[in-house]
Formats: C-alpha cells, sequence, structure tokens
C-alpha cells in the first residue's frame, strides 16, 4: 500500500467512525482488515490470526495468509501458535489470584522459593514488573528472568504449573485450541500423566494444526525453521489460538479471574526510585493520546510472535499471532513502547 493510499485508508475510516454505527463499524474492521494483510506482505509473515475484541465479544476475525504454506493450509481465527513471551499475562493472572487469597505477599523475595536463584533477593513484584534495581533505568525486559515465576505459582497451587495453567485459566476459559506447552508429547510419563487420555489426545489434535514456524530473510523470502519444543515457564511455552486469547481476554474484563482493584493496581506502572518503568504487573503499560494502553507481546526469534493491545476505557482489544517473528522481530518492543510497531500504531489511528 502506498503512502498516499494510506492516508486515504486512514481518512475514510476516521471519517466513517465519527458517524458512528454497525455498517460504519464494520466497514472499520474491513478497512483494517485491508491494511493488515499489507503489512503482513510486506513484512513477509507467511500466516496471520486477529481478532478484535469489544465489550468481552468477539466483534471481528479473520486468518490472513498460510499457517502451513508448503501445504497451503490457510491461517484461521482458531490456528493454534505458541505464544512465547504473551503466556506472561496468563502467569500474572494465576499469581495474582494467590495474592488476592492471601497465598504470596508480592514484596516476598523470590529465594523463599527458588534459593538458588541468580538473585534470591529479587521480589516477586520486581519479577512481574521486569524491575531491575542495578540497571540504570530500573527495568530490563528479561523473560528468562520471569520465568522462575512459575516456581511460587505452583506452590500456591500445589500442582505442576502446566498443570495449573490448564486447570485456571485454559479449562476455566474454554481455550479449546490451547495446549499447555507443545512439548507435552514429550513430558516425562509424572506430567502426562497429570492430564487424562482424552484431554490428551485433544492436545494432540491441536498441535497437529498449530501454526509452522518459519524465518523470513531480507528479501521476505520464508523458509521453515526447526523449533525443538521447549518447556513451559511463567514466562514461555502456552499455545493458543487468537480467538482462545480472546476469551481469557473477556473473562478478564468481566472480573472472572481477578477483582477490578487487582486488575487497576496491575494495570497501573510501577516505580523505581520515583521514576516510572513501563510495566505493570505482567503487563506493559502506556498512554496514548491520553488514553491508558495495556498490552503485551511474544517474540520467538525466526518462528513466532504475538502481541496483544488492550484499550481498557473503551473495552476494546486486539490480538495478533504469526508464524514469523515479523510481529515483534522489527520493533524494539523490549523497551516499553507499543507505538514502535506499525501494526499497533496502525489499530491506534483508525480506533482511536
Amino acid at each position: 500500500m502506498t503512502p498516499g493510499l494510506r492516508v486515504a485508508v486512514l481518512a475514510l475510516a476516521a471519517a466513517v467512525l465519527l458517524h458512528g454505527g454497525v455498517a460504519a463499524q464494520s466497514l472499520a474492521y474491513s478497512l483494517f482488515w485491508q491494511y493488515l494483510e499489507s503489512l503482513r506482505v510486506n513484512t513477509g509473515i507467511p500466516g496471520l490470526s486477529a481478532v478484535i475484541v469489544q465489550d468481552g465479544h468477539v466483534v471481528s476475525a479473520i486468518g490472513l495468509g498460510y499457517r502451513d504454506v508448503e501445504a497451503a493450509h490457510p491461517a484461521m481465527p482458531d490456528t493454534p501458535y505458541p505464544l512465547a513471551d504473551l503466556t506472561q499475562p496468563l502467569s500474572a493472572t494465576l499469581l495474582m489470584r494467590c495474592v488476592e487469597r492471601g497465598e504470596l505477599v508480592l514484596n516476598l523475595p523470590i529465594g523463599n522459593w527458588v534459593p538458588r536463584d541468580e538473585d534470591p533477593g529479587a521480589t516477586l513484584r520486581q519479577l512481574l514488573t521486569h524491575a531491575r534495581p542495578t540497571s540504570a533505568s530500573g527495568f530490563r525486559y528479561e523473560p528468562a528472568r520471569y520465568g522462575v515465576l512459575a516456581t511460587p505459582a505452583q506452590a500456591c497451587g500445589e500442582l505442576p504449573f502446566r498443570k495449573l495453567l490448564a486447570q485456571e485459566i485454559l479449562d476455566n476459559s474454554a481455550m479449546s485450541d490451547a495446549v499447555p506447552g507443545f512439548d507435552i508429547a514429550s513430558t516425562p510419563a509424572e506430567l502426562r500423566n497429570l492430564f487424562d487420555d482424552t484431554v490428551l489426545a485433544r492436545y494432540a489434535a491441536v498441535l497437529q494444526r498449530m501454526a509452522t514456524p518459519y524465518k523470513v530473510d531480507k528479501r521476505g523470502r520464508a523458509s521453515r525453521s526447526d523449533m525443538p519444543p521447549a518447556a513451559v515457564d511463567a514466562a514461555h511455552g502456552l499455545v493458543a489460538s487468537a480467538l482462545d486469547l480472546a476469551k481469557f481476554d473477556a473473562d478478564l474484563d468481566r472480573y472472572v479471574y481477578l477483582r477490578r482493584e487487582t486488575l487497576i493496581e496491575s494495570w497501573t506502572n510501577a516505580t523505581h526510585n520515583g521514576a516510572t518503568i513501563p510495566t505493570g504487573l505482567g503487563w506493559f503499560v502506556q498512554t496514548y493520546q491520553g488514553e491508558k494502553l495495556v498490552w503485551a507481546f511474544g517474540h520467538s526469534p525466526d518462528a513466532f510472535s504475538s502481541l496483544i493491545l488492550k484499550i481498557p476505557a473503551r473495552r476494546l482489544t486486539l490480538i495478533l499471532l504469526a508464524n514469523s517473528d515479523g510481529l515483534s522481530a522489527p520493533f524494539a518492543l523490549g523497551d516499553g513502547d507499543v507505538t514502535s510497531s506499525i501494526f499497533a500504531r496502525t489499530f491506534l489511528r483508525l480506533f482511536l
């Protein structure tokens, strides 16, 4: 899409939105999908699944390109993808449920559960917010450090972490295309025995439809990636579809998981030495044109990427999943500014 056409599309969408109405909204969604397809092609993403949630309901969903290029299997809204770092908000929800019940205290050090941790004095709050007091800004995005939060979560839930995630989140929100780890077929027997044969068969069927990972070169040419199954922790490992995440998002906004005051705390920027850092508890938080944005992203190099962008005051959410790293690799999302993403900026310009 040329710059002139982009301007025309955005201007038309703005004019349409000003007039309101169901037809106007439908046209806005259609325009966004057209622009999204152009971005997908320009960034070389083989397959992309996208959902928009408004007031707890999926109002528009689409699959673009292919989940498997060689087999010509199209990407669909219910195509499963490994979420990479986008596992973090779901893990944070588990932890904050424990906090609400008084079973965890955020200011306790991780060493209480993991004595040999590299920094046993780091608190649960610091890990949830990616706070690093030793860095100049007090912040450093480190998913690997976040992953250790699985240990206090499973201690609180008295279940292995992947079982806890499945039981309290995936099953509770009827996330039928979600799997607590795409390594589940190769896990030790004691872990597989956490799930009955019917559930394991369903997980296996979901993984058969999982998007194929691709590496995209500088010329936009995609080739299959060899991505071995990874273990599940609080930062990585969950497989889900965009429609699954829409269910979780809707339940979160309906206070199914957490009380309103807990969400407000989770979606408020943390501070370090009086300075604001770009994260809340398990989420990035920032302000754009006077609106609070709450978001998270996933990045699996040369394989997968993901983005969830919420505008809480408007009860509006965008969910994007891709089978290359094109949603995240070109942008410095780990620095805490979602507007560095052309995908996010396009959505915000159309709907804000």
